[in-house]
């Protein structure tokens, strides 16, 4: 993702404070334009210009489906979408040609975080951020999935964007995906349901 494409997609507010390990976030996304693709050679990965095989085709269709399922009103730039899920503004990006695609959502500035929580996020992807994990690009700390088109199934990618969604919300406190949490939490419990209920509604579409 471009800086430019960064800095319109993005407008938040952050205020920390520490109370022993755990931080508290306030924070604030607004509907904002779906992204737009740069085309030219030096553009990311993720923004080419698009050939898509059938196969990948059928992927992005499936995609399509869960994110409609989630979000009616997603906006869809090519083979690039903006949705919110729960006030939660999500980004889904893809290259078709190389195969790849990610979900995305911010969370904080990156210079802002309490002495410490670095660390902390390295630590989370070690053992409870699992399938989604935790980066920092363009300033900005992140949740993102990643994952080859080639193998994503639409469960998969269900869970994905769960995950993602998961690990922005308990930033700062358990900094957990959801899928497994090795504290013996309800948090796996939870994603679960989540992820069957939006496969049902999925099933449902698919029978109208």
């Amino acid at each position: 993702m471009s800086p430019q494409l960064t800095h319109r997609i993005i407008i938040f507010l952050g205020v920390f404070s520490l109370t022993g390990s755990a931080f508290s976030i306030l924070s604030a996304q607004e509907t904002l334009p779906p992204p737009q693709v740069d085309e030219t050679p030096e553009a990311s990965p993720e923004a080419g210009p698009s050939t898509v095989s059938p196969e990948n085709e059928a992927v992005l269709e499936q995609m399509a489906q869960v994110i409609a399922a989630l979000d009616e009103d997603a906006m869809r730039t090519g083979n690039n979408w903006q949705l919110t899920v729960e006030e939660t503004m999500m980004l889904v990006v893809t290259d078709a040609n190389a195969g790849r695609m990610r979900i995305i959502t911010p969370i904080a500035p990156a210079e802002e975080l309490p002495e410490g929580a670095m660390e902390r996020l390295l630590q989370a992807n070690f053992d409870t951020a699992l399938d989604a994990r935790y980066a920092v690009a363009q300033g900005l700390v992140w949740s993102t999935f990643i994952h080859p088109l080639d193998t994503l199934t639409q469960r998969d990618f269900a869970s994905g964007l769960l995950q993602t969604k998961t690990l922005s919300d308990t930033f700062g406190t358990t900094f957990s995906s959801g899928a497994l949490n090795y504290g013996g939490g309800d948090s796996g419990a939870i994603i679960e349901d989540q992820l069957e209920r939006l496969l049902e509604e999925l099933q449902k579409r698919e029978e109208v």
